[in-house]
């Protein structure tokens, strides 16, 4: 996304040398400037899959929830 902002020539300086002191365009400079202004929360890390079942439905424990099959095996099968 393109932004276009008037602002002072004293403001401009000084992203100027912040970003050259940090070795980055002011255009980075004033893209963290916002993101820190309106308190964007952090982008999550991508997780990786769970290992198993138990690791899938670990954060269900402790809501009291039965996860066993009925015993009832069905019908009869004639043979």
């Amino acid at each position: 996304m393109t932004i276009t902002l008037d602002i002072r020539p004293e403001v401009h300086a000084e992203i100027g040398r912040q970003a050259a002191a940090r070795g980055c365009a002011i255009e980075a400079i004033a893209a963290t400037l916002l993101e820190e202004a309106v308190r964007l929360p952090a982008i999550p890390a991508s997780k990786t899959p769970a290992g198993d079942m138990v690791e899938l439905f670990a954060p269900l424990r402790g809501l009291n929830i039965n996860f066993e099959r009925e015993r009832d095996p069905g019908r009869d099968i004639q043979l």
